[in-house]
């Protein structure tokens, strides 16, 4: 069982900075992963030339069962509205998180999560070199599963999380509690933007990779993460193969884990 996170930056490459579906479907199909967690996630929006980058992606891992929510409606940076539950369809430029899976799932919930009341400065990427840039926070969102996985059934989430120090702790312990009303074992996949061994500080979960992602092009920091829910996780499988390539878009790297034969144990922690 392979399971991934990957924040996509829409799709665009920092090489020339565009948005190419098939670039992204040939990456993400390399990743092989039966469950994959995507944040910054486009749907219908004029800069990845109306993509919907959910389908592309699984499409390219033969996942039949997707979620796409939006965090927002418009484009993050321009000029958005918080979306709404409503805002599941329609013509406008959507934004968010998504989790796709070759797993059958029988039951999806979703969490919305709070932007932090404030502006905070953060590094954007380009194609020469970052800028630091002073930004409104987005509201953020958990897309979380029940899924039959060749160990039985467990819950898989994910989310991406405020780039603002300490509300991200709040928005964690909030993701936190929603995962706890569904079923063990649980996992999560996501964009904390946490650094390193923090999320399991304040999260008291397992880490089952411990690989720096940030920036893409020379990783130093490790802000996507794979956290398994101490309770259950005996029922896990341990994990065998931590995988963080470099693809041809985005500012992040993936993270995939393999699990495989014996449960209850974990390369990391």
């Amino acid at each position: 069982m392979r399971l991934g996170t990957f924040n996509l930056m829409h799709g665009r490459s920092l090489t020339d900075g565009l948005v190419d579906s098939e670039r992204v479907g040939a990456a993400v199909a390399g990743l092989d992963a039966d469950v994959l967690g995507l944040q910054e996630v486009d749907r219908g929006q004029p800069r990845s030339g109306h993509a919907d980058l959910t389908r592309i992606a699984a499409d390219a891992l033969g996942a039949t069962e997707t979620l796409f929510v939006p965090a927002v409606v418009g484009t993050p940076g321009e000029g958005f509205r918080v979306a709404t539950d409503a805002d599941g369809e329609g013509p406008d430029p959507h934004y968010g998180v998504a989790l796709v899976s070759r797993y059958p799932v029988t039951q999806w919930r979703v969490t919305r999560l709070p932007a932090a009341p404030l502006r905070a400065p953060i590094m954007i990427q380009g194609p020469r070199r970052g800028r630091l840039m002073l930004l409104d926070d987005e509201p953020r969102v958990l897309v979380a599963a029940v899924v039959e996985t060749p160990v039985g059934r467990m819950t898989i989430a994910t989310t991406h999380l405020s780039f603002v120090p300490g509300w991200n702790v709040r928005q964690l312990r909030l993701v936190l509690r929603a995962l706890r009303a569904m079923p063990a074992p649980r996992v999560l996949l996501a964009d904390l933007n946490l650094p390193g061994g923090l999320p399991r500080l304040f999260s008291g979960w397992h880490r089952l990779a411990g690989v720096p992602t940030y920036p893409a092009h020379a990783p130093r920091v490790q802000f996507d993460h794979i956290l398994a829910d101490r309770r259950g996780f005996e029922r896990l499988p341990r994990v065998v193969d931590v995988a963080s390539p470099q693809l041809p878009f985005s500012d992040h790297r993936p993270v995939v884990v393999t699990l495989r034969d014996r449960p209850g144990t974990s390369l990391i922690d």
